[in-house]
């Protein structure tokens, strides 16, 4: 079935964000489920690759759910290690696989929260690395970027220890500097952050 490209570019843009309206939209034309939007020569987007992308879980489930074949950008943003891992055995320059509007499935993975999934993607030569994904979050307003994994370790810390000096020094120093200047963080004192490097 054709649909006018209007109405494509407003169920693409409504599974961005708004489930109800996605859902709506969907009991009245169940054909705009696979659908894709194009924004430009060949940035092409669907529904569930517009939830990927902002890591809108119940929209990119729902696609699932009725049958939207599920791409490696998804199933990395779902913190779906085993599909991801299945993905790359069967094809490794996955790895380097690019969502809509060529966001990256590193960015994908870093919003599921789930790190074995970009140690996966590393291992099978993903090469955007974790700067990308730690300067993305940085630039777009990460507040508590001193939080401590489970052994206590700052993200500096854990950077140096995995070697990852383009990170720890790059923006290390912009972090103590936030570190210092915030009180917002957890409610730490300030002093603190230094003392867990």
């Amino acid at each position: 079935m054709a649909f006018n490209q209007e109405l494509i570019k407003e169920f693409v843009t409504a599974s961005h964000f708004d489930l109800a309206k996605v859902k709506a939209m969907l009991a009245g034309n169940p054909a705009l489920l696979n659908v894709e939007y194009e924004w430009a020569p060949g940035d092409r987007e669907s529904g569930v690759m517009a939830a990927g992308h902002m890591g809108n879980r119940a929209i990119a489930e729902l696609f699932l759910s009725k049958g939207v074949p599920l791409n490696i950008c998804v199933a990395a943003m779902l913190g779906r290690l085993d599909d991801v891992k299945a993905f790359l055995e069967g094809d490794g320059k996955l790895a380097n696989a690019r969502g809509a509007h060529g966001i990256t499935v590193m960015f994908h993975a870093a919003m599921s929260g789930n790190i074995e999934v970009a140690q996966l993607l590393k291992s099978y030569g993903c090469n955007e690395g974790y700067k990308p994904m730690v300067e993305w979050l940085l630039d777009n307003g990460a507040q508590n970027v001193n939080a401590p994994n489970y052994e206590d370790k700052t993200p500096v810390r854990v950077a140096m220890e995995l070697g990852h000096a383009d990170i720890a020094g790059g923006r290390a120093a912009g972090w103590r500097q936030l570190r210092v200047c915030s009180t917002r963080i957890d409610g730490a004192a300030a002093g603190r952050y230094d003392e867990r490097l």
